[in-house]
């Protein structure tokens, strides 16, 4: 067997260019040198006066992060892909003899940006450079949520009420390894759902409801070119509507309609709404114990087309890049979906560039 040259590697990035790498396409679309400045302020690193290995390049760190969204890794699972991958190498600019980032710095990295609570700033970034581009929010916008599962936890009854009440539980204290280990800010819910066609044709007269465990992403999303504009992390229990009024609305949006689902119908959101100039699209509710009126029932068909298209991005985020909370804590799961929010906005981006490159 001969050994491999450098002109066997380029053959071999020119073949994977062939097939089509979505990370080569990420790399002309998407300019990650808007970044740095935000990341270098979180970061804060020091001057290294007193010597010691340089870090690594935020940009390039910055970078794995979109690589470990993009494909649901492990800290270890991307260590190992990026030194076995040319396609991830050459995204990150490395060669092969170029020192890769082993998974503990990956985490570091990771953890220093979360306790610096830099994510909603990388992501107004993006959004700047959407806006730069042409992709201004247009035509209104639509609201939803979705839960997105953590790894439960096995607490007693008592331990549960105590941390629904904002306390630790008696004991933990004294084992900070088990403290760090639990997630006191996950929570149980019921997820509703509809029960399935029974053998004989029917329809059960109860929907299902199934106990999930995890955090809420809500989001806001622009009808025009759907991509999400603003955003909030909660735990799993929390009310959808409520988050309405805490900076979910878009007012930078051409239009002043919003749409969502019931759940965002009350009276207090409609009152805000008014207030604010917005226009109320909120699908409207069944009355109680009495049939719904057929000129609610065809308006809500009528306001589904539109609200529907919210469902794709949480689609888009949990099949094609397995959106999961593998971390203990809010705020690094607020990490977590804000970097799921901005790479299905890149890869968004990447979408509507091609269809106006083909138009």
């Amino acid at each position: 067997m001969k050994q491999p040259g450098f002109f066997d590697v380029e053959e071999r990035l020119a073949r994977l260019s062939g097939l089509g790498d979505q990370l080569e396409a990420f790399s002309r679309t998407v300019d990650f040198e808007v970044f740095r400045p935000d990341l270098e302020k979180a970061l804060a690193y020091s001057d290294r006066i007193k010597g010691g290995r340089p870090p690594f390049d935020p940009v390039l760190m910055f970078k794995i992060l979109v690589i470990q969204t993009l494909n649901n890794l492990s800290d270890e699972r991307t260590e190992y892909l990026i030194n076995d991958r040319l396609s991830f190498m050459r995204f990150l600019g490395l060669g092969l003899s170029d020192r890769v980032p082993d998974a503990k710095t990956v985490w570091l990295f990771r953890e220093r940006l979360t306790q610096a609570g830099a994510i909603e700033r990388l992501f107004d970034r993006f959004d700047a450079t959407l806006r730069n581009a042409g992709y201004l929010p247009m035509s209104g916008q639509i609201l939803d949520a979705t839960l997105v599962a953590a790894p439960k936890q096995r607490n007693t009854n008592g331990e549960k009420a105590d941390l629904r009440a904002g306390r630790i539980p008696e004991g933990w204290e004294d084992k900070p390894v088990k403290l760090s280990h639990k997630d006191r800010h996950a929570r149980w819910t019921l997820k509703f759902t509809k029960a399935k066609r029974q053998e004989d044709g029917t329809f059960p007269t109860t929907d299902l409801a199934i106990p999930f465990f995890g955090y809420k992403s809500h989001i806001s999303i622009d009808r025009k070119f759907r991509l999400i504009r603003k955003w909030k992390a909660t735990d799993a229990a929390a009310s959808d509507g409520a988050r309405l009024r805490e900076g979910l609305l878009d007012k930078t949006n051409t239009a002043s309609t919003v749409w969502a689902d019931t759940a965002y119908r009350s009276k207090a959101n409609e009152d805000f709404m008014d207030k604010e100039g917005f226009v109320s699209k909120v699908h409207r509710k069944k009355p109680h114990l009495k049939p719904m009126p057929r000129h609610i029932q065809r308006s809500n068909a009528g306001k589904s087309v539109i609200r529907s298209r919210v469902e794709h991005v949480f689609a888009d985020q949990k099949s094609q890049t397995g959106l999961f909370i593998r971390t203990v804590g809010i705020t690094r799961a607020t990490m977590r979906i804000g970097l799921a929010n901005i790479v299905y906005n890149m890869r968004r981006f990447l979408f509507l560039e091609r269809l106006n490159a083909s138009a």
